[in-house]
């Protein structure tokens, strides 16, 4: 054919392998990208309804014992006892210097001019308070496991008061489940929990109103006999 060289055909042969082949590998492209798997957006599992760290023990009074070098600890409040009372007005710390129990009496919490005891989770001897949260309670319920420690005690017998204690999966499984045996004074209608499933400050209020004390007392186990 007269115009047309060997060269042009295979020219223009190219140029339509080329367009065939793009939209060949586009297709393939689109095809695989409707074919890939969404990813879904997996809800997050309920928060634990308590602050219960890794490495502290707790008595069932709700007091927590935190070992520190050789036989000293660190004692404070969980977050338990603070959503319980709610909004601590004053502590009444032991001195440096007294002997406490396991199990025994050994501080108030003041709320609203009411003494609420606490039993102690260790045998030992007062050896330094924590100042700050003496002048300022409210650090209980802002950091119950850090600044709003309540004091230090050396105790030679922390090893064997620690095996009455309990920790870690234990222990939160344990302080979800003493919201649950929670319940309303004389059958008071409450709302323990507020949105979101998280319990309100001052629990023993809500669920027993003026017999609040009684609720708080019975809770972290010094009810009087």
């Amino acid at each position: 054919m007269e115009g047309i060289s060997f060269v042009d055909i295979y020219a223009s042969k190219g140029i339509e392998y080329l367009v065939v082949i793009a939209f060949f590998v586009a297709f393939v492209y689109f095809a695989r990208y409707l074919g890939l798997p969404r990813a879904v957006a997996v809800p997050a599992g309920p928060a634990s309804r308590f602050r219960v760290p890794e490495g502290l023990f707790f008595h069932q009074g709700h007091a927590w014992l935190r070992p520190e070098q050789g036989s000293l600890a660190v004692v404070g409040v969980d977050d338990f006892a603070q959503k319980l009372v709610g909004k601590v007005d004053a502590l009444q710390l032991p001195a440096v210097g007294t002997s406490l129990a396991q199990g025994a009496r050994g501080w108030n919490l003041v709320v609203d001019s009411v003494p609420i005891a606490m039993l102690s989770p260790v045998d030992g001897e007062v050896v330094e308070v924590n100042r700050a949260v003496e002048q300022s309670p409210g650090l209980i319920g802002e950091d119950p496991y850090g600044k709003g420690w309540l004091f230090k005690v050396r105790s030679p017998r922390m090893a064997a008061d620690a095996t009455n204690l309990l920790s870690g999966k234990v222990a939160r499984a344990w302080m979800e489940s003493a919201l649950d045996r929670l319940q309303p004074v004389h059958g008071t209608p409450s709302m323990a929990l507020a949105d979101g499933g998280l319990p309100v400050e001052g629990l023993a209020r809500v669920l027993g109103g003026s017999s609040w004390p009684e609720v708080a007392r019975t809770h972290l186990l010094t009810q009087e006999s």
